[in-house]
């Protein structure tokens, strides 16, 4: 489904990604795992058009995505849930759920998936008419990730979900992302916790100053004891 070939970022004269190059397959979670700084957002930044590589591409279900406009990029089914939730604060729940839905036009179904979102987080249905930014952390996360489903994403990009939550809120996040999984939207999942992200996803990859240093399973990387030294406190 995404094509990740040969990328390289720069942030002015930083090398921040250096020939990355990696797929998800339809259906798949797959996890992109490595230290603060290791480029883990500025890929995310550089599928959703946010940023720009010097080299290679960017296939997403066949066509390349490398050149668009990231509006567009939304319209063909790739969403992205930002790192630190990115709620319109003074907008209310359900504005901010309506706003997830700007690329469609079919009205009774953005209701219908108003109601799937709600029946998928209740607490966001009973602050429905509350301002976003007096939501707690987790109430905002799922606020981000409802807004993404509004728009029918065939795939979500899901930018450290746990980042700031409590243990408990993490567990129930993340239980959200396989039931995400589960109903036909294929993720990328970048995350600091890599113990969780390798617990519920089917492969993953490790980032290190901008290049991929190890790939495979998630069940075999978290066995691997570079990986268990490095990132699982092993």
């Amino acid at each position: 489904m995404l094509d990740v070939k040969d990328i390289n970022v720069y942030y002015g004269a930083i090398h921040a990604l250096k020939g990355l190059s990696f797929y998800v397959n339809e259906g798949e979670i797959v996890s992109l795992i490595g230290a603060n700084g290791a480029g883990k957002t500025t890929a995310m930044h550089t599928i959703s058009g946010l940023l720009r590589s010097k080299t290679g591409d960017i296939l997403f279900m066949g066509d390349s995505i490398a050149a668009a406009e990231p509006h567009k990029i939304v319209r063909l089914g790739l969403a992205q849930v930002p790192e630190g939730r990115r709620v319109f604060s003074g907008m209310t729940v359900q504005e901010n759920l309506e706003m997830g839905a700007f690329v469609r036009n079919d009205g009774r179904k953005v209701e219908k998936d108003l109601e799937m979102v709600f029946t998928r987080f209740p607490r966001l249905k009973e602050r429905r008419r509350q301002r976003a930014g007096t939501l707690s952390g987790g109430e905002q996360q799922m606020l981000a990730i409802g807004r993404a489903l509004m728009s029918r994403p065939k795939m979500l990009l899901l930018d450290e979900p746990s980042m700031g939550l409590s243990p408990i809120l993490v567990n129930e996040i993340f239980d959200c992302i396989q039931e995400v999984n589960k109903s036909g939207t294929t993720i990328l999942l970048v995350e600091q916790n890599a113990k969780m992200a390798l617990s519920i996803s089917h492969r993953a990859y490790v980032l290190e100053t901008g290049k991929i240093i190890i790939e495979g399973k998630s069940s075999e990387l978290l066995d691997n004891e570079k990986v268990k030294r490095a990132y699982l406190g092993g």
